[in-house]
């Protein structure tokens, strides 16, 4: 087996694992609440986050969707729980980047969402892997547009 076979098995496997045991499954009380849906595939995402100080102190997903789109969601979650907010928009960019083809800052340490980098040759697919981080980017533009 060529290594691109062996390493789209591994990416498949540790999506599945997040679809199958999603990380951060459920909502927080008291919250940033964000809903976002793809009508295109219909992804929906209840999207709780807890921000202090400029700081993402938890993050917790809900809804309904594809393996990518909840797969996404699970990875999303663990990335930018305990980063600053501007850190947890550089991954967002990031992400958006290698989902699009374009170059992205690979300083950046995406871990198990490198997994869904194969999802940019499917353009039908970008916004199922993007929807969470969609949400996550608009709660934490309007929690800035009301301090």
């Amino acid at each position: 087996m060529s290594f691109n076979g062996s390493l789209d098995s591994l990416y498949r496997q540790v999506i599945m694992d997040h679809y199958k045991n999603p990380r951060n499954k459920g909502s927080l009380e008291d919250s940033l609440t964000i809903d976002m849906n793809n009508p295109t595939c219909g992804d929906r995402i209840h999207l709780t986050l807890q921000v202090n100080d400029g700081k993402v102190t938890d993050a917790k997903f809900d809804g309904e969707g594809c393996s990518i789109s909840m797969a996404s969601a699970s990875m999303m979650t663990q990335a930018i729980k305990g980063q600053d907010i501007e850190t947890a928009l550089k991954l967002s960019k990031s992400f958006s980047n290698m989902m699009q083809g374009k170059d992205y800052d690979d300083s950046i340490d995406l871990g198990d969402i490198e997994a869904l980098q194969g999802v940019s040759k499917f353009p039908a697919r970008i916004k199922c892997a993007t929807l969470a981080w969609k949400a996550m980017e608009k709660g934490i533009r309007s929690q800035e547009e009301t301090n």
